[in-house]
């Protein structure tokens, strides 16, 4: 037999092996994941897109943090007859003190001389004050009646007005301004080379009633 016949005859059998072959690696994927169906690892497709809103210029010195701690239980009222609603949580907070430097005025700098320089700054704020969900929790709920995530929801919000009365009445203020005596002094007398004295800015008074 010729080799040209051979060939011929081979020809169809080696086309239906790489034929088979090829589709073998397309669809073993599809069995792999037949074979278990119950895999605890599902396959996770996420699409998004990103917009940018706002763009911010920030100018707060963060000069103090407090962090609290509390257990609050929050009761409401719900229906006439029953027994009111109540949620004891555990809930851990923190507040900042700050500086808005961005309301400091060209007339707040004062040079006198060669060698002092006065800086008013603006009054101290509670900048941030706020629940750290992530070191609270949810120590009971009671005689929610269908509504638990509403009423852990007001006890959350409930505690962190709190967290910030609370930080105001422990003299947060009072610390920010200390800090900015001990942090921005050296920092601006470094700058300057120039003895640095920081004061509080005054009030611009009321403008007089037009005649």
């Amino acid at each position: 037999m010729s080799f040209s016949l051979l060939l011929r005859r081979l020809l169809p059998l080696l086309f239906l092996v790489a034929l088979g072959w090829f589709l073998w690696i397309k669809v073993r994927p599809a069995l792999d994941d037949l074979e278990n169906p119950l895999d605890p690892a599902p396959r996770v497709t996420v699409t998004h897109n990103t917009v940018l809103e706002k763009v911010e210029g920030l100018g707060r010195l963060e000069l103090v943090r407090y962090h609290f701690k509390d257990v609050v239980e929050y009761k409401k009222s719900t229906y006439r007859f029953l027994p009111d609603a109540k949620v004891a949580l555990i809930v851990a907070g923190n507040a900042i003190g700050c500086l808005d430097l961005r309301k400091v005025r060209a007339q707040d700098v004062v040079f006198e001389g060669d060698s002092i320089v006065r800086v008013a700054l603006p009054p101290a704020e509670l900048c941030i004050w706020q629940i750290d969900h992530s070191a609270s929790r949810v120590y009971s709920v009671e005689n929610g009646f269908f509504k638990d995530a509403e009423l852990v929801d007001a006890g959350y919000k409930y505690a962190e007005t709190n967290v910030r009365r609370a930080a105001l009445q422990s003299g947060i203020l009072a610390e920010t301004e200390r800090n900015a005596q001990q942090i921005l002094k050296p920092m601006l007398e470094t700058m300057t080379g120039r003895r640095v004295i920081l004061t509080r800015q005054m009030q611009n008074p009321l403008a007089p009633a037009r005649q």
